[in-house]
C-alpha cells in the first residue's frame, strides 16, 4: 500500500519537471468552500478527494456545489481520470447526484486526445478493459494493449489511460520493449496516486515515471498548463485571481493552479492528506495554498 508520505516524496523528486509557481506567505482557514466565496467568482474542481472518494460522493459535496451555483459561482470540473470519455465522466457525476453540464467538465483524456500526434500505425492503449476508444480523433487507431500483447513490440505509440489492470511486471516488459524500439507514450493521467475508500491507488503517472528514460513521454492533465488552458477556456471573462483551483494535492492541484495564476484551495479531510496535518508537507515543499478548507 502506498502511503501519503511515499507519494509526497516521489512528487518532490519530480519537481524539476513540474511547473514553477509563486505562493502566498500563509493560508487562510475555512470549514467548507462556502467560506471562500468572497474571494472567488468561479471554481475549478478536482474530482477525487473533492467531489468523490472512490465511487461515493464526499459527504455534503452535492449540497455544497448546489449552494455555490445558487450564489452565482461558475463551475468547471477538471479531472485527471482518463478512463472515461467526457460523457462517461458526466454520467458518473450525475449518478453521484451532481448537476454538472457537459460544458462544465474537462477531462485530461480530452486534452491528451486533442494533442495526439499522427503516427503510422496503431496506438496501443493501457485501459481499464472497458474502454472502446471511440472518442479517438479521426485518423487515429487504437487497440487494447493487454488484449493484444504483441502490440508491446509493434505499436507505433502508447496511450496510458488507466492503471486498473496494469502492474509493475507489465511496466517492466514495456520498458524493455521501449529500450529495444523507442516510441512515444501519451500519459493522460499524470497522477501518481488517487484516494480510494481503502487507501491510495497507484495511478498511470507512477508507472510512467519508471519508463520515462526509455521513451518520449508527453503528460496531459494537472499540474501541466495544457489542462488549465482547457479549463480556463470555459471561464472566459473572469480574472484569474478570482478563480480558485480546488483539490486535495499540493503537487497537482495547488502547484498547477498557482502556476496558472489562480487562487488555490486545498481540501483536507477526504484526499491525499486525510487524517494528517498538511503543515509539514507544505513546509517541506514550499507549496502554500491560498486556503486550507476542511471539506468541500
Amino acid at each position: 500500500m502506498i502511503t501519503t508520505e511515499t507519494a509526497f516524496a516521489r512528487y518532490e523528486c519530480l519537481r524539476p519537471m513540474l511547473p514553477q509557481a509563486q505562493f502566498p506567505e500563509a493560508s487562510r482557514r475555512g470549514a467548507t468552500l462556502e467560506d471562500t466565496m468572497g474571494d472567488y467568482d468561479a471554481y475549478i474542481l478536482d474530482a477525487f478527494g473533492v467531489l468523490n472518494r472512490g465511487e461515493a460522493p464526499i459527504p455534503g459535496a452535492v449540497e455544497r456545489i448546489a449552494r455555490l451555483r445558487a450564489a452565482g459561482k461558475r463551475l468547471v470540473v477538471l479531472t485527471n481520470a482518463a478512463s472515461y470519455t467526457r460523457s462517461g465522466v458526466l454520467a458518473k457525476y450525475h449518478r453521484l447526484g451532481f448537476d454538472f453540464s457537459l460544458e462544465e467538465v474537462v477531462s485530461s483524456r480530452d486534452v491528451a486526445f486533442a494533442h495526439l500526434p499522427t503516427v503510422h500505425g496503431v496506438w496501443a492503449a493501457i485501459t481499464d478493459g472497458e474502454d472502446d476508444l471511440s472518442d479517438l480523433p479521426p485518423g487515429h487507431y487504437g487497440a487494447d494493449l493487454l488484449a493484444q500483447p504483441d502490440l508491446m513490440n509493434t505499436a507505433a505509440g502508447f496511450l496510458f489511460l488507466s492503471s486498473a489492470r496494469w502492474s509493475h511486471e507489465a511496466n517492466a516488459r514495456l520498458k524493455r520493449a521501449l529500450h529495444f524500439h523507442a516510441r512515444p507514450i501519451i500519459v493522460a493521467n499524470p497522477d501518481l496516486v488517487a484516494p480510494r475508500d481503502d487507501g491510495l491507488s497507484i495511478e498511470p503517472g507512477w508507472y510512467a515515471q519508471d519508463i520515462a528514460s526509455a521513451c518520449g513521454l508527453s503528460l496531459f492533465g494537472k499540474p501541466f498548463p495544457n489542462a488549465f488552458d482547457a479549463a480556463l477556456e470555459r471561464l472566459s471573462g473572469i480574472p484569474r485571481q478570482r478563480i480558485a483551483m480546488v483539490g486535495d494535492t499540493l503537487h497537482t492541484d495547488v502547484l498547477g493552479g498557482a502556476a496558472a495564476g489562480l487562487g488555490t484551495v486545498l481540501i483536507l479531510e477526504h484526499g491525499l492528506f486525510r487524517g494528517l496535518s498538511p503543515a509539514p508537507f507544505i513546509a517541506s515543499s514550499g507549496i502554500q495554498p491560498a486556503w486550507l478548507v476542511d471539506s468541500t
